[in-house]
């Protein structure tokens, strides 16, 4: 089990673990009944805290933020000698953190995607965990939601029973989601992005080769290239260009520079 700690990567705070580490306090949180905000961040979701101050207030307010993507574990490993063998990838860390809820007895609840998604996952989640309990689902309604139909969603997460949250709503939104609910709700949530899709079989995943070697944007390039082409032929550039000029020391990154955000998004 590798638990490094919190490490600066641009001034967002990136937790240097692994699957073990990560899975362990999470379902530590999800049985004491513990508020906590997690998510998975590739380099897109890294690039949005380090462009936008308030995004990097919330980002480094959450309890976790593991090494999504290759680049990102990369980027730990050149930068503090951290020398993880794998990045600790959405997707997967939630079929972790479900195989021992299952074993543990820890009901889950899908918020996020569409019905038609979550019905899916949560039949093909059964399929691989026979005990699982899935105590509630939600999809999302592709909106900023009133306050009433926040507390409502709340409501409806504490009276499931639930110990655990899976937020699907894609980033930046659900790591909004998880910053926000925060002190709302006192248990784990956990932004897996792509994962619903993945697991619900609506969207195909990049080989396993491709994504041991860091290419799994060029898989998914290809599939949309009008959505995410800015994404990753923009961002992946600057994104190495800054590391370059951390590890120099050319430009210094403060995980402190921050602006609070004025308003709740209550993305939903």
């Amino acid at each position: 089990m590798i638990d490094l700690g919190k490490k600066n990567v641009l001034g967002i705070r990136v937790d240097a673990v692994d699957y073990e580490a990560a899975v362990r306090k999470i379902i530590a949180a999800a049985e004491a009944e513990e508020k906590m905000a997690a998510t998975a961040l590739a380099v897109h979701g890294l690039m949005t805290g380090v462009m936008d101050p308030v995004q990097k207030y919330r980002l480094n307010r959450l309890d976790m933020i593991t090494p999504d993507g290759q680049p990102v574990r990369w980027a730990l490993n050149w930068l503090y000698n951290t020398r993880l063998s794998d990045r600790v990838y959405g997707p997967t860390l939630m079929l972790e953190i479900c195989k021992q809820a299952e074993i543990k007895s820890v009901p889950i609840y899908l918020y996020g995607s569409s019905m038609s998604v979550i019905v899916n996952l949560e039949a093909n989640l059964h399929s691989k965990f026979p005990q699982l309990v899935i105590s509630g689902k939600e999809p999302s309604k592709f909106r900023r939601l009133s306050e009433e139909e926040q507390l409502l969603s709340v409501n409806n997460i504490k009276n499931s029973g639930a110990k655990l949250v899976f937020v699907g709503l894609g980033c930046p939104k659900q790591e909004v989601w998880v910053f926000e609910h925060r002190n709302l709700l006192s248990i784990p949530l956990i932004a897996v992005g792509a994962a619903f899709d993945f697991h619900a079989g609506s969207l195909p995943q990049a080989p396993s080769t491709a994504q041991k070697l860091g290419l799994e944007w060029s898989f998914r390039l290809f599939r949309e290239p009008k959505r995410l082409w800015k994404r990753y032929l923009i961002l992946n550039p600057i994104y190495m260009q800054l590391l370059f000029m951390q590890k120099t020391g050319i430009k210094q990154f403060d995980p402190d520079q921050v602006e609070a955000p004025i308003e709740t998004m209550r993305y939903g």
